[in-house]
């Protein structure tokens, strides 16, 4: 198979996933990823609000896109800090040979995208070895880990829950990607403040191509709300005895075969209780 071939390949298989993580600024020509013409205070994720409280464990990793014409765009991803040295991201936020790549630093505890927090420099990237960004499908197993260059101080690792949420439970989204559902990247619009979502946990069945054993399907608790461009790897969050919990990490369109939107219907999360055998091994490996 030629290079070309290949990736086309994996540009058709990861549309559906790529739409959470590509945003675009209306600063010049249309681009995708989180551009700097940021739209200031704006409502959502899209359909959320500017995040309330302090969480310390929020994590924005900025991304660099190279499109099909080569030219590079400036972009985002979320993940959560869990341990003072790493952080937990989607798989697909995390590849080096893929068209998004990381640029090499994350921003770690700030409500603020460009500002803030604690800035630390990436020095390794483990991805799930069962992760496939080759396939002809949405790829399952979309977790990945991300090693820091010293430890965060001052702001405290969310704990990882020991088992998934119920069905129904109330959890919680938060991500800086896109604000409005547009479907060409010159109507997206993004707020420089972080955003929550109120969500809960969904039966499997509502979601397409989901894994039951290991991802979420995540709805809404208000109409026409959801993770989007710009919010893959971020943290979905669950409060157990008065404390937030890590259950999933964004990763993919509920329903992208039947409505291309994304505040169309449910989202797909990454379970992080079903990797958690996996992180502690990876993080023990690699002290």
């Amino acid at each position: 198979m030629s290079q070309s071939d290949v990736r086309a390949r994996r540009t058709a298989s990861f549309r559906p996933v790529r739409r959470l993580l590509v945003g675009a600024g209306a600063v010049g020509a249309a681009t995708v990823l989180c551009t700097a013409g940021m739209s200031g205070s704006a409502q959502a994720i899209v359909g959320g609000k500017d995040s309330k409280g302090a969480y310390p464990f929020m994590v924005s990793i900025p991304m660099t896109l190279e499109q099909e014409d080569g030219t590079k765009v400036r972009g985002v991803c979320g993940g959560a800090l869990i341990d003072p040295q790493w952080v937990v991201t989607a798989a697909h936020c995390a590849q080096d040979d893929f068209q998004a790549t990381p640029d090499g630093t994350v921003r770690v505890g700030s409500d603020r995208m460009h500002s803030g927090g604690t800035v630390r420099t990436i020095v390794k990237k483990v991805v799930n070895p069962r992760y496939d960004i080759g396939g002809d499908q949405r790829s399952h197993d979309d977790i990945a880990l991300l090693r820091l260059d010293r430890p965060v101080t001052g702001k405290a690792p969310i704990r990882m829950a020991d088992r998934a949420p119920r069905i129904g439970a109330h959890t919680r989204l938060l991500g800086f990607g896109t604000t409005v559902d547009g479907a060409q990247p010159k109507d997206w619009k993004f707020s420089e403040r972080l955003q929550q979502l109120d969500t809960r946990r969904a039966p499997a069945s509502k979601c397409l191509n989901i894994k039951g054993s290991s991802e979420l399907c995540t709805q809404s608790r208000v109409p026409g709300a959801m993770a989007c461009n710009g919010d893959s790897g971020g943290p979905q969050i669950q409060r157990v005895g008065g404390r937030w919990q890590l259950v999933g990490t964004t990763s993919g369109d509920g329903d992208a075969a039947v409505d291309p939107k994304c505040a169309g219907g449910p989202g797909i999360y990454t379970s992080v209780a079903a990797y958690k055998g996996w992180i502690d091994k990876t993080i023990a490996a690699h002290r």
